[in-house]
């Protein structure tokens, strides 16, 4: 019967072949993240092979920007095999890459609007600040939606075109302005009026989801904790309109 022993590597030896600092271990080792499998009977940090699996997940996660404490958090929980592990790494690091591209695209304009001007204008600065806050709430948003739910909207934005998402946005904004006029005049929730408008806001919403059951729970979760909204993050109506909207909802189904 064949026999194999496991291979240990002191802190210096796993470091080196891991392309990593010695101090980088030994502050995953002091935050958790990244335990050595065993200590020699001195005390010194033993690694396995297993090990650079690990440390894979951790190098990936923080390049795509999670932080050390969402790190332990995320790798704490149910085990995974290494193909599943790497196939969600790949999809988070393409939601990365698309992200990137958008700011990139920004910046190109940027630069072509820039080629004919020798002073350039505050709003060229100002667009390319949105597009990358516009990126970041994507990612904050993107933890209440179930992976099904990430890769329906990621196929979806891949297949609209830019036109139509602009078109939806303006049409979002006319709506909302015709609701705050609405409860600015005293419309009565359950009246024509209202309704009219609810119908309008179901429609743009059905655009959003698709009629995906799972988009629209995560939907549902980002506007249940707007307590812990982020400050860049600005909110796309009032707490008047959701009210007056959700009243006109429900008075439909009576």
């Amino acid at each position: 019967m064949q026999t194999t022993t496991e291979s240990f590597y002191h802190t210096r030896e796993f470091a080196a072949r891991a392309g990593v600092t010695v101090r980088a271990l030994h502050h995953y080792d002091l935050l958790g993240v990244l335990k050595p499998s065993r200590r020699s009977r001195s005390g010194y940090r033993l690694y396995a092979e297993r090990d650079f699996v690990r440390l894979q997940q951790i190098v990936t996660l923080k390049f795509i920007g999670f932080s050390l404490s969402e790190i332990k958090r995320l790798l704490g929980r149910k085990p995974q095999d290494v193909k599943q592990a790497l196939a969600l790494q790949r999809q988070a690091m393409s939601r990365k890459r698309e992200h990137i591209d958008h700011a990139i695209r920004a910046i190109e304009r940027a630069e072509r609007s820039l080629a004919n001007e020798d002073q350039p204008g505050t709003d060229i600065f100002l667009k390319i600040i949105e597009v990358i806050n516009m990126q970041n709430d994507i990612k904050w948003i993107e933890k209440y939606y179930s992976e099904e739910a990430r890769n329906e909207l990621a196929a979806r934005r891949q297949s609209i075109s830019p036109e139509t998402i602009r078109q939806a946005e303006r049409d979002w904004a006319a709506l909302i302005k015709e609701v705050e006029q609405a409860i600015d005049s005293g419309e009565d929730p359950a009246g024509d009026k209202a309704q009219q408008l609810a119908a309008r806001w179901r429609t743009l919403l059905h655009g959003f989801t698709g009629g995906n059951a799972e988009i629209q729970a995560g939907l549902n979760k980002v506007y249940s904790d707007q307590a812990n909204w982020p400050d860049s993050f600005q909110k796309p109506f009032s707490d008047q309109v959701c009210g007056f909207i959700g009243q006109a909802v429900s008075a439909s189904k009576k």
